[in-house]
């Protein structure tokens, strides 16, 4: 009997987003650094408040995501991963059916689990 991998405490939702906030778009790869736009409620009793996908509700609880402590602008603000957070990415982009390296290499190369191209174009 085989152990499960680690990434499996990732669920189907979690996994998803994770895809489509980091995969390629518009020609550009986005960076890990830069972590997912939350949009904020622009009026009622949230107002201020980001708009937080309920997928990203559990990466939260579990401590794997944070919301940015900066300050929302007019557009919404930031959630990024906890190091706990990258090691779940790491683990998931350990399997390349859940994670395609072709479409997510830009991550693997970002937390060093692909060596870069060496001129600067990663």
């Amino acid at each position: 009997m085989t152990q499960s991998p680690d990434h499996l405490d990732l669920s189907t939702t979690e996994r998803d987003l994770i895809r489509r906030e980091f995969c390629q778009r518009f020609g550009q790869d986005p960076s890990l650094t830069e972590g997912f736009f939350l949009r904020c409620w622009r009026t009622g009793p949230k107002a201020g408040q980001p708009k937080v996908p309920k997928a990203m509700g559990g990466l939260i609880a579990r401590g794997l995501v944070e919301v940015s402590s900066k300050a929302p602008n007019i557009l919404g603000t930031r959630a990024y991963f906890t190091p706990a957070g990258l090691d779940a990415l790491r683990a998931l982009l350990q399997d390349r059916r859940a994670m395609d390296p072709a479409r997510f290499g830009h991550l693997r190369r970002e937390l060093g689990l692909d060596p870069s191209d060496g001129d600067g174009t990663a």
